[in-house]
C-alpha cells in the first residue's frame, strides 16, 4: 500500500527548522505558531516513519537522516523561487546595512527615482550573508569581508574609506590636531566593527605613544555616529556613513580619511542578473557610490 505523500507545509516547516536550529525561528520564519511548526515535523515523521531531529534544551539538531532530507528540501525550494521570479518578476528588493541604508541611501533615493522611475524597489536591512532565493533579495551591497553566496561573483565598486570623526566642540576642547592627542580622548566604537580602530590606526600609519583603550561601545554604526554628534568622544567609521554630517558641520574629520582594508561590493542574484531592471539599479548603485566614495578627497 503507498503511503501518502508528506504536506508541502509539513516540508517547508521541516526545513526552516533544520536549517535555523530553532522551532521559534522557523515559525517567526514563516509566519506560523511555535505549535503549528511542532505539529508539522511531528506528522512527517510520523509519515516518513524515521526520526528526523533531536530536541534538547540547548538546541535542535537534525539527525542523519534529517540532514539528508533538509539538504535536498533547501535546493528544490531555491529551484521553485528562483523558476517563479523568472517567469513572474516581482519588484525588486536591495538589501544592506541599516546604516547604509539611513546614511547613504534614503538621501539619495529620490534621485534613483527621477533616474529610473519605472523601478519599483523594497529594501531589505542586512549586512551578513544571504540566500537570495529564499531571502527574496535581488541586489546586495556588501562589504569584501562578506562571504557571497554560492555562485555569485562579487562585484567590487570602492574602496571603504574610513577615518576619524567627533563634533567640533568636542575637537576644540579635547585640543585633538595629531594623533597622539587621542590619548587623552574618548574613543567610541561599534559592536558590529569592534575592529574599526585597529583598521584605522594599521591604514593611516598614526602610531600614538600612548594608544588609548575604548572607552564605550555601541551596538550599531548609527547609535554610534549619534554619540559622536553629541561629544561623547571620537569615533573610526567609514565615510560613507559622515559625509551628510560633514558637509553640514555637524562632524570634523580631522585627520581626513584613508583606504581601508575592505571594498564596497556588489551581489546580484543570479536568476535575475540580465533582467532590465535589476542592470538598471546596478549601475546607478555603481555610479553613485563612484561618485561619492570613489576619490579620496
Amino acid at each position: 500500500m503507498r503511503m501518502p505523500r508528506p504536506s508541502l507545509n509539513a516540508l517547508r516547516a521541516f526545513e526552516a527548522t533544520a536549517r535555523l536550529r530553532s522551532f521559534g525561528e522557523a515559525a517567526q520564519e514563516l509566519s506560523v505558531t511555535h505549535g503549528a511548526i511542532s505539529r508539522h515535523i511531528r506528522s512527517l515523521e510520523d509519515n516518513l516513519g524515521v526520526l528526523l531531529l533531536v530536541r534538547n534544551a540547548h538546541a535542535t539538531e537534525p539527525t542523519p537522516e534529517g540532514t539528508r532530507l533538509a539538504e535536498g528540501l533547501s535546493r528544490a525550494f531555491k529551484l521553485i523561487q528562483t523558476s517563479v521570479d523568472q517567469v513572474q518578476p516581482g519588484p525588486l528588493t536591495l538589501s544592506c546595512s541599516a546604516s547604509i541604508m539611513m546614511y547613504w541611501l534614503l538621501p539619495r533615493l529620490s534621485k534613483l527615482h527621477r533616474k529610473e522611475p519605472q523601478l519599483e524597489v523594497g529594501f531589505h536591512t542586512g549586512y551578513g550573508e544571504i540566500d537570495f532565493a529564499r531571502d527574496s533579495i535581488s541586489v546586495a551591497i556588501r562589504l569584501s569581508s562578506i562571504r557571497p553566496p554560492k555562485d555569485v561573483e562579487p562585484k567590487p565598486v570602492v574602496d571603504e574609506w574610513i577615518g576619524v570623526v567627533c563634533s567640533p566642540d568636542y575637537m576644540r576642547t579635547t585640543r585633538i590636531t595629531t594623533a597622539d592627542d587621542l590619548e587623552r580622548a574618548r574613543l567610541l566604537t561599534t559592536a558590529t566593527r569592534p575592529a574599526a580602530w585597529d583598521n584605522w590606526f594599521e591604514a593611516s600609519l598614526h602610531t600614538p605613544a600612548r594608544r588609548p583603550g575604548i572607552a564605550e561601545s555601541f551596538e550599531h554604526f548609527y547609535l554610534l555616529i549619534q554619540a559622536a554628534k553629541c561629544g561623547l568622544g571620537v569615533a573610526a567609521v567609514p565615510r560613507i556613513l559622515v559625509r551628510d554630517e560633514l558637509d553640514s558641520g555637524a562632524l570634523v574629520a580631522p585627520f581626513g580619511f584613508v583606504s581601508g582594508p575592505r571594498k564596497l561590493v556588489l551581489w546580484v542574484a543570479p536568476h535575475l542578473e540580465t533582467r532590465p531592471q535589476t542592470v538598471a539599479l546596478v549601475e546607478w548603485l555603481k555610479n553613485e557610490l563612484l561618485r561619492t566614495e570613489g576619490k579620496s578627497a
